[in-house]
């Protein structure tokens, strides 16, 4: 691990500790030449493959998945660790569906943690998700969400 101070690749690792719920781990290391810390994450590579709508796959992106919510939230009052949460509990999701996910299932993980948490976001994701062509559109999206318990 390069240092991002001075670019020297000797470093050790001061502290370890688990982070994002278990799915990473932090490392706090020091340069061996210059003594400045950093901090690193370790986290286990997706191998779930993503079926998009044109049928080709790609393998899931958490950070697709917080580029999405962060869009979605912004202005709102979600902080940047709930948001880490979310995405680990889609992830943890999408783990547990096992197989070929499509990206309507990962889109549906979005709306369902949107839907509990800010109904604007929710609205604002679902007009780029379900592909909103007028008002009407929002309407329908708006109502569904009074429907909802």
């Amino acid at each position: 691990m390069k240092c991002p101070h001075c670019g020297a690749s000797d470093s050790h690792v001061v502290d370890s500790r688990p982070a994002e719920q278990g799915l990473a781990i932090r490392r706090r290391r020091q340069c061996e030449v210059c003594t400045d810390r950093f901090t690193t994450y370790e986290r286990l590579e997706s191998p779930h493959l993503i079926r998009k709508r044109d049928g080709t796959l790609q393998v899931f992106s958490a950070d697709k998945v917080r580029k999405g919510l962060a869009f979605a939230l912004a202005g709102s009052v979600v902080t940047g660790d709930q948001m880490t949460a979310a995405v680990s509990e889609i992830e943890t999701n999408i783990r547990a569906m096992g197989g070929d996910v499509s990206s309507d299932d990962v889109g549906q993980l979005v709306l369902a943690y949107l839907r509990h948490v800010d109904e604007a976001a929710y609205i604002r994701f679902a007009s780029v998700y379900k592909d909103f062509r007028d008002a009407r559109d929002f309407e329908r999206e708006a109502a569904s969400l009074d429907r909802s318990p």
